[in-house]
């Protein structure tokens, strides 16, 4: 099985690199807004598959089939928010945010929020929560590519992490967001192929469902509780709402995702764009954790929960067809890691480097501080991942908790309320983030005490704090004229103003110019 899997990973990382190239050289590097947003030209079918392909990650095949493994039909509700989430992002705020981001000359999700929310407060928080927080993301992919080469390559963990690391950074470093919106459309198709792949044959193995059912009821009938094994969960409302919402509402605040909306061809792009997005969930999203739970009885007893579907896939396909999915699987962690990367890296570059330290920063040298923090990202991420790597399933959990709790309500507020200031925006962020810290940890047992998910508290701590901190600073920081009037335009429908974007093309010309240079 070896040499076949990695004929096809070799095959599949060669097509990936083609179309990055391919795509590099026909969008990025003509202008700054072209290397970070892909000139705003992505349509709809590309952005929904590339707001997909990024959200998804390898936790679908390494946390999904894990919490099916463990939980049963308990682990549906992550599922049940996940199907719904691509277009509850692109409705709620996608057309509005391409519309506000290109007024204000927004280029990255975090300098977005500060020309929303003027103040070097809003950027600095904003700046540091998405670092930190994305490299434990960036983490769990490193983590997911190493066990799943391991796993059917036969090759060690530490020689497949070493291998997985180098070739996502070789990739991040084509660059470019129209190098990773297209490459993420090709990633997409590879992973619904090798997901809907193995779903079938485990389906064929048990039988059908009703066969699969009768066999789990028999081995344990609380595998089939909506509250989870052992009825772990029963009667916690609270951990179901956090479930559901991680994954539905969670997206908003993610700011790897929503630097999709900036960079649509046009707002009204939102619309198609969440109708592909639902139609590839439908087929995608729960199929990796019926595939845990069906791996209870196909491959029972693993060590690591983690291998369900790998194993699962091991002892069903054939050489040729597990090397499709290993390249799915691969799929899923390239296209997330990507994007994360290049996020990390521009608002490293632009919204810390050059905002706080360095302000007449030539673009060439920011470029190079963007690339060196990749290469230290890869470098701390793998030193972390040989050393002690943790679940999958509880990174993605964690930081997508912590990551929608502080930003969900500033992106949403900073479309839909006029009121919403910068004390409220960073009073939000900050609350929002410490809260699902502290209920995840379960610190002073308060997790316990309220059965309610981090997810969950951490939101409710986030909403209040910028309804009520907004309306209490109203008319000592009100929101500014030319915010207010630029939200009044988001709502209508049809082109900007010309007059609107004179600013905005004034300030990126002297930027674009650069980066030619640099790139």
């Amino acid at each position: 099985m070896g040499p076949t899997v990695i004929a096809f990973l070799v095959l599949y990382f060669a097509v990936v690199v083609a179309i990055g190239y391919w795509a590099m050289r026909k969008g990025a590097g003509k202008n700054l807004e072209g290397y970070l947003l892909g000139g705003r030209k992505v349509g709809p079918l590309v952005t929904a598959m590339t707001l997909q392909a990024t959200s998804m990650s390898g936790y679908m095949f390494l946390g999904a089939g894990s919490a099916g493994y463990g939980t049963g039909y308990w682990s549906l509700w992550y599922a049940s928010g996940d199907i719904g989430g691509g277009v509850v992002n692109l409705s709620i705020i996608g057309r509005r945010m391409r519309k506000l981001s290109k007024i204000l000359g927004s280029l990255t999700s975090v300098e977005y929020l500060e020309h929303r929310y003027p103040g070097a407060a809003t950027r600095l928080i904003a700046a540091t929560l998405t670092i930190f927080f994305l490299f434990f993301y960036i983490l769990a992919q490193f983590i997911a590519g190493a066990k799943g080469m391991a796993k059917v390559t036969g090759l060690g963990y530490e020689w497949s992490l070493l291998i997985a690391v180098a070739i996502i950074l070789l990739y991040t470093y084509m660059g470019g967001y129209f190098a990773v919106a297209w490459t993420d459309f090709f990633q997409s198709i590879v992973m619904i192929i090798g997901m809907i792949w193995i779903f079938g044959a485990c389906l064929h193995y048990l039988g059908g469902f009703t066969a699969a059912n009768h066999a789990l009821a028999a081995l344990d009938p609380t595998y089939l509780s909506v509250w989870g094994k052992g009825l772990l969960n029963k009667g916690q409302w609270g951990e179901v709402a956090g479930a559901v919402l991680v994954f539905s509402v969670g997206y908003m605040g993610w700011p790897h995702v929503v630097t999709r909306h900036m960079a649509m061809t046009r707002p009204s792009t939102a619309r198609l764009a969440g109708f592909y997005a639902t139609l590839w969930n439908l087929f995608f999203v729960t199929s990796p954790y019926i595939i845990g739970i069906m791996a209870i009885l196909i491959v029972p007893g693993l060590k690591d929960p983690e291998m369900a579907i790998f194993a699962a896939a091991g002892k069903l396909l054939p050489a040729a067809a597990v090397g499709i999915v290993m390249a799915a699987i691969m799929a899923a962690i390239m296209s997330t890691a990507d994007s994360i990367l290049l996020q990390v890296g521009s608002v490293a570059s632009r919204d810390l480097y050059q905002r706080f330290f360095r302000r007449r920063a030539s673009e060439r040298e920011m470029v190079w501080v963007a690339r060196l923090l990749v290469l230290g990202i890869g470098v701390a991420g793998y030193l972390v991942s040989v050393s002690e790597p943790p679940g999958v399933f509880t990174i993605v959990i964690f930081t997508t908790s912590v990551l929608g709790s502080a930003f969900l309500p500033a992106y949403v507020c900073a479309v839909w309320w006029r009121k919403a200031n910068t004390p409220g925006a960073v009073a939000s962020m900050v609350g929002g983030a410490a809260t699902a810290i502290v209920w995840q940890l379960d610190w002073l047992g308060l997790r316990t005490l309220t059965a309610l998910h981090p997810m969950f508290a951490g939101l409710i701590v986030s909403i209040l704090l910028i309804v009520v901190v907004s309306l209490c600073t109203a008319r000592v920081a009100p929101v500014p004229t030319h915010i207010r009037e630029a939200m009044d335009e988001t709502a209508r429908l049809g082109p900007i103003p010309k007059e609107m974007l004179r600013s905005a093309d004034a300030s990126l010309a002297p930027q674009a110019a650069a980066i030619r240079q640099s790139l």
